[in-house]
């Protein structure tokens, strides 16, 4: 435990300390919006479902700092990743139809699909959230593991107010579900061009998929949930 307090309350060291604040406000919107969709169609305990997914998604994010090089150094980890944040982009869409039209449509959210999907989603799109930590953190001699420990747990409140605020938002207007939508599809494309084997392909064509696919998981949100209504009929 020692080393874990080495090199702490330098001017290096909180210089570090700032730039990990910053990246944190700068990256954890997409997962406030994740978690507020998450926990949109709870009829309860929707603080509870955020505190339980937000603190694990920390010790998640923590484990993977510690391997943030070598999983990024796996072949197409990134592409599917990418492809699963579009499935539960889409899935978010459609649990429960935007305009709520008809509430009997869908099957109700229980607390454990929300932190699941949370911890789940999280943790693939977690990737440069915590490349860019680790790589902040190495800047410093000594206290890397304080810094990486320190910042994600500040990190917390970041993304929790977040996605409380993203929630009131969502409720009160339904459709800025969509905006979250395309905000995943966005993220999404971006983890493909990340990938060691696949984003050297996909580059040459990078501002085409990423319109592509965050048009695509909007599209597909609305055909589902159309077809929903339809069918209810």
């Amino acid at each position: 435990m020692e080393g874990l307090f080495e090199g702490m309350f330098t001017a290096q060291w909180f210089a570090a300390l700032g730039s990990i604040m910053l990246l944190n406000l700068i990256l954890s919107g997409d997962n406030a919006i994740l978690i507020a969709m998450a926990c949109k169609n709870l009829t309860k305990h929707k603080f509870k479902a955020m505190m339980i997914g937000g603190l694990g998604a920390v010790v998640i994010r923590i484990i993977c700092t510690a391997f943030a090089v070598e999983l990024l150094e796996i072949s197409y980890i990134s592409f599917f990743g990418g492809l699963a944040i579009l499935y539960i982009a889409v899935k978010l869409l459609t649990d429960k139809a935007p305009d709520g039209e008809d509430e009997n449509l869908h099957q109700a959210v229980t607390l454990w699909d929300a932190v699941k999907t949370i911890l789940i989603a999280d943790f693939l799109m977690s990737l440069d959230n915590v490349l860019a930590l680790a790589g902040v953190a190495n800047t410093v001699p000594e206290g890397k593991w304080s810094l990486i420990i320190l910042g994600l747990i500040i990190s917390i409140p970041i993304v929790l107010c977040g996605a409380q605020f993203f929630l009131m938002i969502m409720t009160k207007f339904p459709l800025v579900v969509y905006a979250g939508g395309a905000i995943l599809g966005y993220t999404a494309a971006e983890m493909m061009l990340m990938d060691k084997e696949m984003g050297a392909v996909l580059e040459p064509a990078g501002i085409v998929l990423k319109i592509a696919l965050t048009v695509g998981v909007l599209f597909a949100g609305w055909l589902i949930n159309k077809r929903k209504i339809n069918q209810a009929v």
